[in-house]
């Protein structure tokens, strides 16, 4: 694998270093247990931990945290698989089976968050692969990374579709005493059907719920990232109506709809699923994405605009609200209005 390869430039970060982390530091572990039956951890000790997102980005953040590349929540259509082939990994199965895992993330956050050159700017957690997926429960980088920035009074956001984020609501509270904190949790869909093939990993939707439930229900407001939606098989009026509506009773503070985006790497592997489960509508994606990795702007303005009226049918307060104990905005939508609807590339 070329782990030589992942290399930065020089004030990428705030301890700039000329590689993410060094080849021969890397330990690679397998588990026996139902959970983790043909995963391969790769173990590494990274040289940094707070990564600069691109000056081009439309992200509404300038710094993220991720623990973990890779991820077992296997989502069909995840952009991050590309990532996956600068390490020489299969951006199909080996994204969802072989996760690098960086061990020393708490300590490294810890000590770059203390550095004078560090500004204290908000960091987003779960933009690339979830800090909650099933790996998070054995390697427990969570706890360590939240009390770094907690200890900092730094204001971060999570995105997650993981239920394992309950495990550390203590320490969620507690940085929202000091600093903002924002959750949003991830729900496109409601369809069952849909789930079991589409993000086979993951926790049912109901279950994700359920979390936003909990959060709010201690303080804590969680919006709903609805993403994604996906075009002729989760968009239909109906189905729309359902997943608002259960977003609604769920008490989310915010519901932010994203379609469906196949860019390079996801593209091929969600083509290859379409043409298993749905062949009659390979067709109608290549020509709905005939032009890139997103839907024409037509499309997504008709889908923005329903799910916010919906929203505003359902009670549901408008994307990006204020709520709850010293929350922040959530790490989806951005920050950034424009006309017509938000195609970010975060899921």
């Amino acid at each position: 694998m070329r782990w030589e390869n992942l290399t930065t430039g020089p004030g990428d970060r705030p301890d700039p270093a000329p590689a993410l982390f060094d080849a021969d530091s890397v330990t690679t572990r397998t588990f026996d247990s139902p959970e983790f039956r043909g995963v391969t951890f790769h173990e590494i000790h990274a040289r940094s931990i707070l990564n600069r997102v691109p000056g081009a980005s439309r992200l509404p953040f300038e710094w993220t945290v991720n623990p973990y590349r890779g991820c077992t929540h296997a989502c069909v259509y995840c952009f991050a698989r590309k990532s996956h082939s600068y390490l020489d990994l299969d951006t199909g199965l080996g994204f969802d089976s072989q996760i690098v895992v960086k061990v020393n993330a708490p300590e490294l956050l810890r000590r770059q968050l203390g550095s004078r050159r560090w500004q204290g700017e908000h960091v987003a957690m779960g933009t690339n692969v979830d800090c909650y997926q099933r790996a998070e429960g054995r390697y427990r980088l969570m706890p360590g990374i939240l009390a770094a920035l907690r200890d900092h009074a730094n204001p971060f956001s999570i995105l997650t579709k993981g239920t394992l984020i309950l495990r550390d609501l203590d320490l969620l509270r507690q940085a929202a005493e000091v600093t903002r904190v924002g959750v949003s949790v991830s729900v496109g869909f409601t369809d069952p059907a849909l789930w079991r093939t589409l993000e086979p990993g993951t926790p049912a939707p109901h279950r994700r719920l359920d979390v936003v439930r909990a959060l709010g229900s201690h303080g804590i407001g969680c919006g709903v990232l609805m993403a994604p939606v996906v075009p002729f098989l989760g968009d239909r009026p109906e189905q729309l109506r359902e997943t608002v509506r259960a977003v609604a009773e769920a008490g989310a503070t915010s519901v932010t709809p994203l379609v469906l985006h196949l860019r390079p790497g996801a593209r091929e592997w969600f083509m290859a699923w379409l043409a298993h489960h749905h062949p009659g509508l390979v067709g109608r994606y290549e020509r709905l994405y005939a032009e890139g990795s997103y839907a024409p702007k037509w499309y997504q303005r008709r889908i923005t605009r329903q799910v916010h009226e919906l929203a505003e049918e359902f009670g549901i307060g408008p994307s990006g609200a204020d709520a709850g104990h010293r929350a922040g905005p959530p790490p989806g939508p951005a920050a950034r209005p424009e006309p017509g609807p938000t195609q970010l590339t975060l899921l």
